[in-house]
């Protein structure tokens, strides 16, 4: 006999479809070029990678449709640990990818260049489809190579990976820089004079800091959570959240367990030890897979929830404001994913849950998109101010900021 359903409940979710049909909800943050890269069974193939079709992993067309999204940050993202391998070679073929994959369902997906861009093509019926760049490491030290990626529709870079670089310290390695370098800053300064978003997930607080210091335009984080609830590096401070509403930017909250659960974090960070272990004691990749997996069997992950993901959007909205709080799921990009945001299908959930929080209307529109859009549209205006009064930056990393 199936479970009776909870009337307020459905009521709530009623709500959330209702007010989504009417709000473009902006994911920040959706690793599907990646998977389709490594995709096992055809990588690389964006045609084999059939969005018509349910997928592999968290988003296929139907799924997007159910889950209401109105505007995707597709991540183009690049490993930061390749070093020898070309990073500007693999940045540009993941923007081919995610550009094929935008123009490969136009009655679905359109490229979208701009906020104007977004509400135009929610009104048409179509998901906004934008590009971020995930790591600073692709530029190769050249703002000429930063340009080049703008022309080529990127609208947000995240200053660094999990890797630290020649310029910017990363929140998961050695801090080099005590924050950013000359060089560092001259690139922020840049991306506001392009009006690209500057994105400060995955950076060190002193990067974040220093990035609000010298930024002219909103600042976003496309995949972060609150620090406050869990002490994570990739995590937002308090100090960073206060700052935040005086920008005018937006902290997009994310989906990793890791992120957004303690006992997920914990027992994260007792596999990381043991990957560790397995490394130093089986040289075969094929072999160290199945000693993890075996671990994992035999430990596995505490479950994550949508409530704690909604309990850190409750916290950025409380510190930050109600016009500085997003959302930046992170599908496609992890492993594990929170009861009840299995995949893009659940976004409703979520505004359901936030509703029976007593969430006002006005709030969770600003939350689904409004905050995110604004900020789009604040570095565009920053940017044809910017374009005025400088030319583009000629600075390099040997020469500092000029």
């Amino acid at each position: 006999m199936a479970p009776a359903q909870d009337p307020q409940r459905d009521k709530a979710l009623e709500h959330a479809r209702r007010l989504l049909r009417d709000s473009p909800l902006v994911d920040g943050h959706n690793d599907l070029p990646w998977a389709i890269r490594e995709d096992s069974v055809a990588p690389r193939d964006v045609a084999a990678y059939d969005l018509r079709q349910p997928t592999r992993g968290h988003t296929d067309l139907e799924r997007l449709a159910r889950g209401q999204v109105g505007a995707q940050f597709w991540s183009v993202y690049v490993p930061g640990e390749y070093r020898d391998s070309g990073y500007a070679r693999i940045q540009l073929e993941q923007i081919d990818i995610a550009r094929q994959l935008i123009a490969r369902y136009p009655e679905r997906l359109a490229l979208a260049l701009t906020a104007a861009d977004i509400d135009r093509e929610f009104r048409r019926g179509r998901i906004a489809s934008l590009l971020g760049a995930e790591g600073g490491h692709a530029l190769e030290n050249s703002l000429g190579a930063l340009r080049t990626y703008y022309d080529l529709g990127v609208r947000y870079l995240t200053l660094t990976h999990n890797v630290t670089l020649d310029w910017a310290d990363a929140a998961l390695d050695s801090a080099r820089h005590q924050g950013l370098s000359p060089f560092g800053r001259e690139v922020v300064r840049e991306m506001n004079r392009l009006g690209m978003l500057v994105d400060l997930s995955h950076v060190s607080p002193a990067v974040m800091s220093q990035a609000l210091d010298v930024s002219e335009a909103p600042v976003i984080f496309s995949h972060s959570a609150a620090r406050a609830l869990v002490d994570h590096p990739r995590n937002v401070p308090d100090s960073i959240l206060s700052r935040i509403a005086a920008n005018g930017g937006v902290v997009m909250v994310t989906f990793v367990p890791a992120f957004i659960s303690v006992e997920f974090a914990a027992w994260d960070a007792l596999r990381q030890a043991r990957e560790a272990e397995v490394a130093l004691e089986v040289s075969e990749v094929p072999a160290r897979v199945r000693r993890l997996a075996e671990w994992e069997r035999e430990h596995p992950p505490p479950v994550a929830t949508l409530a704690q993901v909604a309990d850190h959007i409750d916290h950025v909205h409380r510190v930050a404001g109600a016009d500085h709080v997003g959302i930046g799921s992170d599908f496609d990009g992890i492993t594990h994913v929170p009861r009840g945001l299995e995949d893009v299908s659940t976004f409703p959930a979520l505004f359901a849950e936030l509703i029976r929080r007593g969430w006002s209307d006005r709030d969770l529109r600003k939350l689904a998109g409004a905050n995110a859009i604004r900020a789009l549209r604040g570095a565009e205006k920053a940017a044809a101010r910017l374009r005025r009064q400088r030319p583009a930056s000629t600075a390099t990393l040997e020469g500092g900021a000029r």
